[in-house]
């Protein structure tokens, strides 16, 4: 009996301890395609986004911060389960060919990859959810299929989160997403997103809640209001007309200029949802004990889909092994957190543990063993050097190579499937990625594929193999046509954005827009 009352009495004060600790909130908001140099507070002198940049200021923005692969899926599984996309084997975009199912003229075979976030996995939002977070979902998950959606992965919410990577109405209602219900026709989907998870917030402000608004926006299709595209218009066709806005970077063009006013008006729409949240935040005097984390899954589309922005001076984007593709907006902004800027390189496997440890929650080593906290670095004190490393056994859909990519220091090693070649590049004196260094520096080059070469075989990373299928005639005609024909056809197609005919058609994608 006595044993009973002490086990009694330790469950009860247990109880009181945990309402006594006010577990930190934790809103990660997680937007699609969308590069480094998006932002007025990275340099853009084109696009607006004050609560964004908000973020960063009262926050630790990481000047050197990377997403783990070039495209979506990867970097989202990464930041769910603080594991390299290699490791994971969920190394492209779901729902891409692979293997003989490749019907492209490549000279590889892309690897296999899962389709499906592992149940095996626990994720970040299970382990919040241990830790006694109300967990939510809004927005674009794209880590599997009926059976792997964020309500089977911890989430008790969620909003819009299904197999597809683009938003199956595009940016107004009618959704069509069988996840969200449909709204006033010609709604705003950021914005829908960003009233549900302010909902949410306002629903759970008395406990701990974690609310992860991931935007379909900046993804294809690019969409807007006639406003917001006047509006950018006129501030684009102040500046000066460039002759060209697009150059050939080895397979496809590539955007130059920061120009475009529709996806402009996507970024403000995507920013004054964020505004909508932090509001929020703010009227439920919440802010000061919420975490609030903003990146990105990939670069800025500058090349194949809607060849919507420009990411220099980091040279390619979305898909391709270059900085462009990689580099991402990566802030943190946490309670008793001195604000500044860090230039650590730090990585999409580092959210899991940071955010555990910011929580006060028990770390889970075994399950983020490629991400390190990051708190040390948010405090002002410093981490263990390290390397970051990336695997993208595919062809990305923007014009990228299968590679794979190690960066140490200043130095960067990447490594190409298709014929074995390396090249190093110097990216804080070369940002741009312009001079290979390999032949020069034989040693770096040796010791970094060393690196990477040991990395891939830990991680039992899949590599492609050679494709008997490929034909040398087609692809230098392919190559001549993207020159002579599709370049030409872009820069008509994104002058044609800046006339003030344009009509994208009757009703502006139905946005409740008009015509004159």
């Amino acid at each position: 009996m006595k044993f009973l009352f002490i086990a009694l009495g330790v469950s009860v004060f247990g109880q009181l301890f945990a309402a006594e600790v006010q577990r930190p909130n934790v809103v990660f908001i997680l937007a699609d395609d969308f590069g480094c140099r998006d932002l007025s507070g990275e340099g853009s002198s084109f696009y607006e986004t004050p609560n964004l940049d908000r973020i960063a200021r009262e926050g630790v923005k990481f000047s050197n911060g990377y997403a783990t692969c070039q495209v979506c899926s990867p970097s989202r599984a990464s930041i769910m389960t603080g594991k390299y996309p290699a490791r994971l084997h969920m190394t492209d975009y779901i729902g891409a060919a692979s293997g003989l199912d490749w019907k492209r003229n490549g000279r590889i075979l892309p690897a296999e990859y899962l389709h499906n976030l592992p149940h095996s996995e626990t994720t970040l939002a299970e382990a919040l959810k241990e830790g006694g977070y109300r967990t939510f979902f809004a927005g674009k998950w794209h880590l599997g299929g009926e059976g792997s959606h964020p309500d089977n992965h911890g989430f008790d919410v969620n909003i819009g989160g299904h197999f597809r990577g683009s938003p199956p109405g595009g940016f107004f209602a009618p959704f069509k997403n069988p996840e969200m219900k449909d709204g006033q026709a010609g709604e705003s989907l950021p914005i829908r997103l960003a009233q549900e998870t302010v909902d949410f917030i306002a629903a759970e402000s008395t406990q701990p809640f974690f609310a992860y608004l991931s935007f379909y926006s900046v993804h294809s299709p690019i969409q807007t209001t006639r406003e917001l595209w006047s509006k950018y218009r006129d501030k684009a066709v102040a500046f000066d007309t460039p002759q060209e806005r697009f150059v050939v970077d080895r397979t496809l063009p590539v955007r130059q200029v920061q120009d475009c006013p529709i996806y402009a008006g996507m970024v403000e729409s995507m920013d004054n949802g964020v505004g909508m949240v932090l509001e929020t935040l703010d009227r439920l005097k919440l802010a000061e004990n919420t975490i609030v984390i903003f990146t990105s899954d990939n670069g800025g589309v500058s090349s194949g889909d809607a060849f919507a922005t420009s990411n220099l001076p980091f040279r390619g984007g979305k898909g391709r092994q270059w900085e462009g593709g990689v580099r991402e907006p990566y802030y943190i902004k946490a309670p008793g957190i001195k604000p500044g800027v860090n230039e650590t390189p730090v990585t999409g496997t580092d959210f899991y543990p940071t955010i555990l440890e910011l929580a006060g929650l028990p770390a889970k080593p075994d399950q983020h063993v490629d991400g390190v906290s990051l708190v040390p670095l948010l405090k002002g004190e410093s981490i263990k050097d390290r390397s970051l490393f990336w695997h993208y056994p595919h062809y990305g859909n923007q014009g990228g190579e299968p590679s794979a990519f190690v960066r140490n220091g200043d130095w960067k090693l990447i490594h190409y499937w298709e014929d074995g070649h390396d090249e190093l590049y110097n990216i804080v004196a070369d940002i741009g990625e312009q001079n290979d260094l390999a032949a020069v520096n034989p040693q770096i080059t040796a010791k970094l594929r060393a690196e990477l070469d040991d990395w891939l075989l830990a991680t039992k990373a899949a590599i492609p193999e050679l494709d008997a299928r490929f034909d040398q005639k087609l692809h230098d005609e392919t190559q001549a046509a993207i020159r002579n024909k599709r370049k030409p056809a872009l820069e008509r197609q994104h002058a044609e954005f800046l006339s003030e005919k344009f009509r994208p058609n009757a009703d502006w994608w139905g946005s409740l827009q008009t015509n004159d």
